[in-house]
């Protein structure tokens, strides 16, 4: 069975914030990542599962924890 990657539309996306950071989110592939720490979310079935417990953490993060001390306030103005 054949994946391919589903583009979300421009003007949807632009709109969506990573809940962790509230900053803004590019995809790159099957998932969305966060401008700020690199948090990457899934996009399933053409959706986005903006779900802090489903995102994948950036290299050097060990835990949620971790990525909170060093990101959390980074993303809002």
């Amino acid at each position: 069975m054949h994946n391919a990657t589903t583009q979300l539309d421009p003007p949807w996306l632009a709109m969506l914030r990573c809940p962790v950071t509230r900053s803004p989110l590019r995809q790159v592939g099957d998932e969305l990542v966060s401008e700020v720490g690199g948090l990457r979310y899934p996009i399933e079935a053409g959706i986005a599962i903006l779900l802090a417990d489903r995102a994948k953490l950036p290299a050097g993060c060990a835990s949620m924890e971790d990525f909170l001390r060093q990101f959390a306030d980074k993303g809002q103005p």
